[in-house]
């Protein structure tokens, strides 16, 4: 078994480049795109949970008729605040949850952009502004 005949069929280190490069270069090509649909898809869910949040808002100003104060934030949608005894929830069926990226919502109220509670995600980057991936998601677009 240790002599090889000549004829015998086997893999060449050639052949291995040839593969190597190809699977690379295919990485290479649909990666990119692959990572861009995830940062999509990231945004997307972003929104939705925002959307999902002024719709409970709503429905906690029908009760109590006002807004949570920016010091009692969103988790005023969860936990019954003091003194509040309109109070009508849990607004939201699960826990709070951090945006997309990890990082908790920015809530105001009042807000800077009309009668409703702005409610913000940084985007990927966590910081203020910033353009594609990077661009913030905000309650009143």
């Amino acid at each position: 078994m240790k002599n090889r005949r000549k004829g015998q069929a086997g893999v060449t280190l050639i052949e291995m480049l040839v593969v190597v490069t190809i699977i690379a270069l295919f990485a290479a090509l649909v990666a990119p795109k692959m990572l861009h649909r995830a940062d999509s898809a990231r945004a997307v869910a972003a929104k939705t949970q925002i959307n999902s949040f002024m719709t409970a808002l709503g429905t906690y100003k029908l009760d109590t008729s006002m807004f949570p104060t920016t010091e009692m934030g969103l988790a005023a949608l969860r936990n019954h605040p003091a003194n509040l005894n309109q109070w009508q929830g849990p607004y939201l069926a699960q826990e709070l949850p951090n945006d997309p990226w990890g990082r908790p919502y920015i809530y105001k109220y009042p807000g800077d952009h009309g009668d409703e509670p702005d409610i913000i995600s940084y985007g990927a980057d966590g910081q203020p502004g910033g353009d594609g991936i990077n661009a913030d998601i905000v309650s009143w677009k």
